[in-house]
């Protein structure tokens, strides 16, 4: 067993080595000769079959439920010499136990893949990409490692990068959705950044949301469904607001959105054109569960002591007050009583005031009312007028 091993792993490691820089090619040999040597000591001390499950556990550092699952898909592996080869080249990346722990659970499959096509990837990563070893271990630790046993991923990361900006923006886009690495650049990519731009969102925008980067990885078929049912809600696509109504209704059902546009036609008292007129304006309202927004409608109905007919008039004036913490709306709504001696039925009869910031426009207004007012500068009624503005 001990010559099998020897056979078999030292000759990988060389072969994989001739792809790969020299210094990276001496930390990666001296890491494989270290777990080769492990593995005959462990050979020598012991006859006891190959057990990926300890394996996983022993040396890859997987907790022992990940190595039950991951064992499930290793039937295949039936000693250490491949995967121990794999783990020095990881490690030569500079990726930790906890870091190679990660990558494991996450595609245990990687460990049977051939280590020199693997490492030539890696090499293609630094030489062609350009990325450093801490880049290459922050994308291989977003999930992408499953996009590298694949296929080379460098034409994917040249053609994304630039796109975005940094490797950075990509890697919060990478830790969202790791298939970005993986579909179809020429017929999905494309045609779904083709079809967002006529939208108005552009690349930019997704990646300041990275859980939306799915529009950009689903059918084609998909987003422009989608797409047709954003303009279905009464907003054209020349619109500046489209591209936020498309964001909302992204990855809500069609159904889910009915529902929700009814529930709050009941709720509101409102007929399903002003129900439009409203979601128009507040396109995220659709992301609001029915349990949430008949908690906030019923929290403003207690706060300010109104009628719940009265708090549906308000929101239907100022939908996004929906969106505000209950904490939010609190501290402005005390504020307004207590400093500014406002009465409950003008704040919700006025409720875009509630959308105002506290600390950067409320409290500094009511600080230079309260000076003019103390040089003799405004008049009482003056200073009621101006509370009130």
């Amino acid at each position: 067993m001990l010559h099998l091993r020897q056979r078999l792993l030292l000759p990988m490691l060389r072969a994989a080595s001739t792809h790969l820089s020299s210094s990276y090619t001496a930390a990666y040999l001296h890491l494989g000769r270290r777990l080769f040597l492990s593995t005959a000591v462990r050979s020598a001390a012991t006859a006891i079959p190959f057990s990926v499950e300890d394996y996983l556990v022993a040396t890859c550092g997987l907790t022992a439920s990940q190595a039950v699952k991951s064992s499930a898909k290793l039937s295949r592996l039936k000693s250490a010499s491949n995967p121990d080869a794999m783990l020095a080249l990881l490690s030569g990346v500079g990726l930790s136990r906890a870091d190679i722990a990660a990558v494991v659970a996450t595609d245990p499959l990687l460990l049977c893949s051939r280590v020199n096509n693997i490492a030539r990837r890696i090499a293609s990563l630094r030489d062609r990409v350009g990325l450093s070893d801490p880049q290459i271990r922050s994308i291989l630790l977003t999930g992408s490692v499953k996009g590298l046993r694949s296929g080379d991923i460098a034409s994917r990361l040249e053609f994304w990068i630039p796109l975005f900006g940094s490797v950075e923006v990509l890697l919060k886009i990478m830790k969202a959705n790791y298939v970005i690495l993986t579909a179809d650049i020429e017929k999905v990519i494309k045609p779904n950044i083709a079809l967002l731009q006529e939208c108005g969102l552009t690349v930019c925008d997704i990646a300041r949301m990275p859980h939306t980067s799915r529009m950009l990885t689903t059918n084609p078929k998909r987003v422009e469904t989608s797409v047709q049912r954003a303009g279905e809600l009464g907003i054209p696509r020349s619109s500046g607001l489209f591209k936020y109504m498309l964001l909302r209704t992204w990855g809500i059902s069609e159904d889910n959105v009915t529902a929700r546009m009814k529930f709050l036609s009941t709720t509101l008292g409102c007929s399903m054109d002003k129900i439009r007129d409203i979601v128009c304006k507040c396109p995220t309202i659709l992301g609001y569960s029915q349990e949430n927004l008949r908690s906030k409608i019923e929290f403003l109905a207690t706060t300010l002591g109104c009628s719940q007919e009265k708090i549906c008039a308000a929101v239907c004036k100022m939908p996004n007050i929906l969106g505000l913490s209950d904490e939010n709306i609190r501290r402005k709504i005390k504020f307004m009583i207590t400093e500014f001696g406002l009465e409950p039925e003008y704040i919700v009869e006025r409720p875009w005031r509630l959308s105002y910031s506290l600390e950067k426009r409320i409290m500094p207004r009511h600080s230079v009312i309260k000076i003019l007012r103390e040089v003799g500068l405004i008049k009482e009624e003056d200073t009621t007028k101006l509370k009130q503005k």
